[in-house]
C-alpha cells in the first residue's frame, strides 16, 4: 500500500531578506522557521531544506540497514547514523557523507560494512538522490 506525506513551506520577501516556515503536514509534529542566513551561514535556532534532507535520509538508512541486517539473521542492537548534507550557495548540493556506527552482535566489521553498502544503494532516499555524491562509513560500536 502506497503512502503519501506531506510538507509545506510558506515564504515572505526576497531570498537574502525574507523568511519562511516549513510544516511537516502528515506528523502535525511541528512547524519550523528558515531563512537564507540559516541555510548558507549558521543554524541559529533554524533549519534548511538541507537539514531536512539529512533527517530523511539518515532515518531511511538506519530502516534499510536495520531490516537487512534482521533479514540475513543478524538483528542490530542499535544504529547510530548521522547524515551530513554540504550545500554550496550558487551550485547546490554537493555532497552527502553517511556516517554509522551499528551495535550488531555476531558481525565481523567487514560484514558490517558490506549490509550498510548495501542499504546506501538500497535506502529509497539514496535512490532518489543519486544525483548527489554519497559517500559512507561505517563502523561497529
Amino acid at each position: 500500500m502506497a503512502t503519501t506525506r506531506t510538507a509545506s513551506a510558506h515564504w515572505e520577501g526576497s531570498l537574502m531578506e525574507g523568511a519562511g516556515q516549513v510544516t511537516l503536514e502528515s506528523s502535525g509534529i511541528g512547524t519550523y522557521d528558515v531563512t537564507w542566513p540559516s541555510r548558507a551561514e549558521e543554524a541559529n535556532g533554524r533549519t534548511s531544506p538541507e537539514e531536512l534532507i539529512a533527517a530523511a535520509h539518515s532515518t531511511c538508512f538506519s530502516m534499510a540497514l536495520s531490516h537487512a541486517l534482521a533479514q540475513a539473521g543478524n538483528a542490530p542492537t542499535t544504529l547510530d547514523t548521522t547524515a551530513e548534507v554540504t550545500f554550496q550557495p550558487g551550485t547546490g548540493i554537493t555532497g552527502i557523507v553517511l556516517k554509522v556506527v551499528g551495535d550488531v552482535p555476531g558481525l565481523t566489521v567487514e560484514q558490517f560494512q558490506e549490509a550498510a553498502e548495501g542499504a546506501k544503494k538500497g535506502c529509497p532516499v539514496s535512490q532518489a538522490l543519486a544525483a548527489v555524491p554519497i559517500s559512507l562509513e561505517a563502523r561497529l560500536a
